[in-house]
């Protein structure tokens, strides 16, 4: 019977719509559920499509789960919103996934995350956070490095918010799935959460996600779902029974419950009372969310929210956008079974016209999704999507990758953006933000169809990730003294090194025309990063020192961490022969290397003994021939590096 209903009032839908097929849906739906895989914790699976991202945080106390936003702490209360509001979308719109040509996506990347739960769940307690936000939060750099940097303490409670949400998005994907696993978990979790009824163990996530709603809108939100799931009655009579317990509008018992706010990561109860309406048909949950979404559109008893002057519902300046995708993502969900004909168009306009504004429909004629539309954001407050290998914020001042489908914040209340990395209000991106609004984008899909675009994602220009930058301290007299610095910019993906080498060739012609032999060469390592072999022959009488850098770890998030420094000699021994006996100028790795540090591409450079930059002049070496070990005498006085 719900089928019926909403294939004739799709009909309706399609009639009285105003805005008309004016994005392609489908790309943006591909694009915004795609995101969700560059904020992969843990051994990623093989379907992860981001060239960009590796395995990360592997010694995790719970392995697994997404980054919450451009930083790199697992928060269990806006992560298991974001999993419900997903699962909410393809409880609702699945026929718009599917046609986008996305279910197969959707639901890897749900799964991925409904695992990493039931993984947190453990007896009666359940690991809500991974990692220190205030460490984490003063770190700029990629995750894949970051257990080199610091420790990522877990944090487990049995608190009602973060306990009760999970069992929501649990008790969904067990709908969605089929999933007897995950409903298991969802009634466990729930039966904590209603006993309880705390949230005073919930400590850890204060001042970055502080459950300032309180429980019982989580309660109520996985009573309704875990009622759907199971159809036991019992839980419809708990989510009924959570209602005069949720928090007023004013300070009065009489005032009526808050409806001046939108569902979010804290506070799930303006949806659930969607879902109450519908299931039980009473009145008393209608008129609340009447009253909600007329505060959102027409306005109620003298109250609406705020519009920007292009026609943005603005209800708070951090995440604008994604507050007003999840209210259209309520407003579409509910235009489809409320009676009142005025309303469900009001409703359904509202909630197209809020997407449109994210997808370019606004004073800007810009999109806010990256990398789709016109004019995308492209410095979303990302560390990962900007991949600095200095581990600095506006360096380098560009994005080394593109964060495909990312809904950043929005604008301010005067349709204002600056798409700026440090603008965290503004351009930070984060998995809820993106839930509401892959849920309309779904909706928009059934509606007006749509097609993903083919060879997504594509492959990124790559920069050199690990090489050497040279330049020489001496070049005359009877030695080359060169100074090497060994970086590891890695970023497809960034990660730890502690193999890299460098190869170093000479020509020793004049040497051996002047009479002198193999033994007759001093190579001196001048550093305490490094070592430097002896010379190993290739052919004629070119030979290469090895620069070894294994004793060191190498990798990409600070200015002390991604390069290491070596200061090395190669040449004749000390009291032996003239300057004209020395000749560096015929020396393969000496090619267009000045008194300025410069990538070479005549020193190659390898990890674990895979070349990854620059070539040498002949093929691989053999073993050395048997030569005296490099020569201890002392230099003569080089200058400091």
């Amino acid at each position: 019977m719900r089928k019926i209903i909403r294939v004739a009032l799709l009909f309706v839908l399609l009639i009285i719509a105003s805005t008309g097929f004016a994005y392609n849906y489908a790309e943006a739906m591909q694009k915004a559920i795609y995101f969700y895989e560059c904020q992969q914790s843990g051994r990623l699976p093989a379907w992860n499509r981001v060239e960009w991202r590796g395995d990360s945080c592997l010694n995790d106390d719970v392995t697994g789960g997404w980054y919450d936003a451009g930083d790199h702490v697992k928060f269990g209360l806006p992560m298991a919103q974001a999993a419900s509001t997903l699962g909410w979308a393809a409880y609702e719109y699945k026929d718009g996934i599917v046609a986008a040509g996305q279910w197969e996506a959707f639901e890897n990347n749900l799964r991925f995350v409904l695992d990493y739960f039931v993984s947190c769940h453990r007896g009666n307690q359940f690991v809500y956070q991974v990692g220190d936000g205030g460490q984490d939060h003063g770190y700029w750099g990629p995750v894949e490095v970051i257990e080199e940097i610091m420790d990522r303490p877990a944090y487990t409670c049995n608190a009602s918010c973060v306990t009760a949400g999970t069992a929501a998005a649990l008790a969904i994907g067990s709908i969605l799935f089929n999933d007897g696993s995950y409903l298991s978990h969802a009634e466990q979790l729930f039966q904590i959460a209603d006993t309880i009824r705390s949230d005073d163990s919930y400590t850890a996530a204060n001042g970055y996600y502080q459950s300032w709603s309180g429980f019982y809108d989580e309660l109520m939100w996985a009573a309704v779902w875990l009622f759907i799931a199971t159809g036991d009655i019992t839980y419809l009579q708990k989510a009924e029974g959570y209602v005069p317990e949720l928090n007023k509008q004013g300070y009065q018992e009489t005032d009526p419950i808050e409806y001046q706010w939108g569902h979010c990561w804290d506070d799930q109860h303006y949806a659930a009372m969607i879902i109450l309406a519908r299931e039980t048909g009473k009145q008393e949950y209608y008129d609340f969310v009447n009253m909600h979404l007329d505060w959102w559109t027409a306005g109620y008893d003298g109250n609406r929210i705020t519009y920007t002057p292009g026609g943005l519902a603005f209800c708070d300046s951090w995440g604008s956008l994604r507050h007003a995708a999840n209210t259209a993502f309520l407003a579409f969900v509910y235009s489809e079974f409320v009676g009142d004909a005025e309303r469900r168009s009001r409703y359904y306009d509202f909630a197209e016209q809020m997407i449109d504004y994210c997808l370019g429909d606004n004073p800007r004629n810009s999109s806010y999704v990256v990398g789709f539309g016109s004019n995308p954001p492209k410095r979303p407050h990302h560390r990962n999507a900007h991949s600095s290998f200095y581990g600095l914020i506006n360096d380098p001042d560009y994005h080394r990758h593109n964060l495909y489908g990312a809904l950043v914040g929005g604008p301010n209340e005067s349709d204002g953006y600056t798409d700026a990395i440090d603008d965290y209000v503004c351009n930070e991106v984060a998995c809820d933000y993106n839930a509401g609004f892959v849920a309309c984008l779904a909706k928009m899909v059934e509606t007006y169809g749509g097609s993903p675009i083919s060879g997504f994602p594509p492959l990124e220009e790559r920069e050199p990730e690990m090489f050497a930058e040279v330049c020489y301290n001496n070049s005359y007299g009877t030695y080359s003294e060169i100074r090497m610095n060994m970086n590891n910019r890695s970023g497809w993906p960034p990660r730890v090194s502690d193999s890299l080498s460098a190869r170093y060739y000479v020509d020793l012609t004049e040497v051996f025309d002047s009479g002198y032999a193999l033994s007759d060469i001093s190579v001196r390592m001048n550093s305490s990063d490094a070592s430097i072999s002896g010379l190993y022959h290739v052919s004629g009488n070119v030979y290469y020192a090895e620069i070894d850098f294994s004793t060191t770890k190498i990798y990409p998030g600070s200015m002390q961490s991604y390069y290491k420094s070596a200061q090395f000699s190669i040449g004749l021994a000390s009291g032996v022969g003239t300057p004209d006996d020395w000749d560096p100028s015929n020396d393969y790795s000496y090619r267009e290397m000045t008194t300025s540090f410069a990538i070479s591409a005549y020193i190659p450079v390898y990890d674990d003994g895979v070349v990854v930059y620059g070539s040498g002049p002949g093929d691989t070496p053999t073993n050395p021939p048997a030569t005296v070990p490099p020569t201890q005498t002392n230099p003569p006085a080089t200058p400091t590096t």
